[in-house]
């Protein structure tokens, strides 16, 4: 069984989302169409709204710079809800990509899963508040980023 299918299985086991958006009749050949609307998209937005939110709070207070603040409850949750939204990201990059549209946020939802957890892991990994404060930044940034290139109108082809 090849990695995508066995994900595409999970996915749609663990969260209805991602089988409503699957079930989305596909876009008429050349007309942009938005995916911000269907479940699995509108979730993910929800999502990284949630999580930029958390750690901008984070870095206002500079929580992050408290000793056991990784091994908090608060950041292990995070830890796994930013898994989770990585591997959504990459459900959204499968189906865009089965239905053959939309070439840029196809390729932006796969980046933006694989780059999740590095920017998690750098956070976790900054030596000093300076590091700390920089990573956060970027992590909120991408988080920010998978909301607006999901909410964005979509583009005729160039």
């Amino acid at each position: 069984m090849s990695c995508g299918l066995a994900l595409t299985i999970a996915l749609t086991l663990s969260n209805p989302a991602v089988a409503l958006a699957a079930d989305q009749p596909p876009a008429a050949a050349g007309a942009p169409v938005s995916v911000a609307a269907e479940p699995l998209f509108a979730d993910i937005v929800a999502r990284s709204g949630r999580l930029k939110a958390m750690v901008d709070g984070w870095a206002a207070s500079k929580a992050a710079d408290d000793a056991g603040f990784f091994t908090s409850q608060a950041f292990t949750g995070f830890k796994a809800q930013a898994d989770e939204l990585a591997a959504l990201d990459l459900q959204g990059h499968l189906i865009l990509k089965e239905r053959g549209t939309d070439g840029d946020l196809k390729c932006i939802l796969r980046g933006i899963s694989e780059d999740m957890p590095k920017k998690v892991q750098a956070v976790q990994a900054a030596a000093t508040p300076a590091e700390r404060a920089t990573a956060l930044s970027e992590l909120s940034y991408l988080l920010n980023d998978n909301v607006e290139v999901i909410t964005a109108p979509p583009q005729p082809e160039v």
